[in-house]
């Protein structure tokens, strides 16, 4: 395949155009994976192809999400680990259109690095290739740019994006929303892809040790727990939006608590969070604790061990939790919805 094309001009100034069609063969085996149907374009063309049944959509939305994983990506090359981060690009997508109420149709990622190493970045789309099967979307396409001199050899940058549908009929409407309802709580995995500028300041990463075990992270090394892929929520959450009236849900990401679950509320509303009833993971403590962080900025920074906040009608708290334990989600009730001019108070 492409025997013809080579060209040493090109590859005396860095780039190899053979590597990224290795790269490329190596990659199909995980694109492979996500295949939802037949109709799909086969990876390696000129654009995506995909498809669109709106069998039981009389009025399809489509929603679309773009994300990168940021500087987390640092975490992985400190540790040589590559396999993992394509499921934070995916996740920081996913889970923003499911809070819509859209279910990710398919993704496209974007990859920038200073040299091409195939079986890297075939690693890296395997991560991705892991993120759409556990959100049920197809991996369609994407890009690999080698760009020597813009990125040092051994690293990389990782974006992409999602398209969803939903029916408007479906798409979740905060105006719903009233005093009363209660906040449910879905358990993040970790930090999850935010706040890594000031993770990585407070440990030092470049220096600490990140390969020893910590018995405040339940013996877990530091690098192993925060390259923790981020949560992917969109199969639970699916199934709770199926046999309940969710009328608000969050993604916990950069700015935590403060400043994502008042983006579901609408005016004259606001979330009265007990911050007791959250279950801050051991990781989170320990980053409070080595960087002296006050509380407040660790909640307006970090998901604090909730990914996802839900809100629904108090009468239909019980069958929500239900639903979310039998798909795999440990959630629980952190506050309630009042009357307020204060989008959110932790108390």
């Amino acid at each position: 395949m492409h025997s013809n094309s080579k060209s040493e001009a090109y590859a005396q100034a860095g780039v190899d155009i053979t590597a990224g069609y290795k790269a490329v063969e190596l990659m199909k085996a995980h694109v492979a994976r996500t295949v939802i149907s037949n109709k799909s374009s086969d990876i390696g063309g000129f654009g995506g192809l995909f498809e669109l049944d709106i069998t039981d959509m009389p009025h399809p939305v489509l929603v679309s999400g773009t994300d990168g994983v940021g500087t987390k990506l640092k975490l992985a090359f400190l540790m040589d680990k590559h396999d993992t981060v394509g499921i934070d690009c995916v996740a920081m997508c996913v889970n923003d259109v499911i809070c819509c109420g859209a279910k990710p149709l398919f993704f496209l990622d974007y990859i920038a690095c200073g040299k091409n190493y195939p079986e890297k970045i075939a690693a890296i789309v395997g991560g991705v290739a892991e993120g759409c099967v556990q959100s049920g979307c197809e991996l369609i396409g994407g890009e690999t740019a080698e760009m020597p001199g813009f990125y040092p050899i051994d690293e990389y940058d990782l974006a992409g994006f999602t398209v969803g549908a939903v029916d408007r009929s479906k798409v979740i409407n905060n105006k719903l929303m009233c005093e009363g309802d209660v906040v449910i709580a879905i358990p993040s995995s970790g930090v999850h892809s935010n706040g890594f500028s000031l993770v990585r300041k407070v440990f030092d990463v470049e220096k600490c040790d990140l390969k020893s075990p910590i018995e405040e992270l339940g013996g877990k090394s530091l690098g192993e727990t925060l390259l923790t892929p981020t949560k992917i929520y969109v199969k639970p959450m699916l199934a709770l939006m199926s046999e309940v009236t969710v009328k608000g849900v969050s993604h916990i990401t950069g700015g935590g608590f403060y400043e994502n679950i008042p983006r579901s509320i609408p005016d004259g509303l606001g979330a009265k969070i007990d911050k007791s009833a959250v279950r801050v993971l051991p990781i989170f403590k320990l980053i409070e604790k080595v960087g002296g962080i006050t509380e407040r900025d660790m909640f307006n920074t970090f998901n604090m061990g909730v990914g996802v906040s839900v809100v629904v009608a108090k009468e239909d708290a019980e069958r929500a939790l239900e639903i979310l334990k039998a798909n795999g989600e440990d959630a629980y009730l952190i506050g309630e919805i009042i009357n307020s001019d204060e989008k959110i108070i932790l108390e």
